[in-house]
């Protein structure tokens, strides 16, 4: 299955150029805390969301993450909201096997998950905040899928653009999505120029001076 342009785009980048992007245009979307759990490659696809809360009462209809899972599209990246919790985990091992297997890329989650051994032996992408061994179960259960969260303080639709590499995880609106890769190719642009520079003997002075480095926010002031 061919990917979209954009999401072809957006593999080019990182998430610091991303997260510059947005601030060039005076968007949200960058958040912080949420790191790759093992050597986890770079994934970038669209979102699909998962609302966790806290177990009660009400007994849990079906496994958590498996009706995203079975929603979710080939290259689809898993956002889950746990509240930013490190205590209590919301993905594990089975979980990643069955999205590995129908070709999802990833898993971003503002919390805790747990069988990264497992995770790491399948090759599938886990971003999290914390690992830990405890279940899932008697503890938190699904609330929604494919619905608005909030993941990291950053307000998540399905279909939004997900970014995450080793510096973290970026959500980038599928209604501005086009104007932040933007951004943020000439971000990336503008920093090749001064890596080139710094290579070809240049001073860091010099070339952060001369090529802009602090007006690189600004996109009315390209170099």
């Amino acid at each position: 299955m061919a990917r979209e342009a954009i999401v072809e785009r957006l593999l080019r980048l990182d998430t610091c150029a991303v997260s510059d992007g947005l601030d060039r245009l005076g968007l949200k979307g960058a958040t912080f805390g949420v790191r790759p759990m093992w050597s986890c490659p770079k994934i970038v696809g669209r979102a699909v969301t998962m609302k966790i809360k806290p177990a009660g009462l009400e007994k849990p209809k079906q496994h958590l993450g498996t009706a995203a899972i079975v929603a979710a599209d080939p290259g689809d990246i898993i956002v889950i909201d746990n509240g930013g919790r490190p205590d209590n985990s919301c993905w594990g091992g089975l979980l990643s096997l069955a999205a590995k297997t129908k070709g999802i890329s990833g898993v971003v989650v503002d919390g805790a998950c747990r069988d990264i051994d497992e995770s790491r032996d399948v090759g599938f992408p886990v971003y999290a905040r914390a690992a830990v061994p405890m279940t899932a179960r008697g503890r938190v259960m699904q609330a929604s899928y494919n619905q608005e969260i909030e993941f990291a303080g950053v307000q998540v639709y399905p279909g939004d653009l997900v970014i995450a590499d080793g510096s973290g995880v970026v959500i980038i609106p599928r209604s501005k999505e086009e104007e932040v890769v933007r951004e943020a190719e000439a971000v990336a642009a503008t920093e090749a120029r001064m890596a080139e520079g710094i290579r070809q003997g240049m001073s860091v002075v010099e070339v952060l001076e001369k090529l802009g480095y602090e007006q690189m926010l600004d996109k009315n002031k390209e170099k």
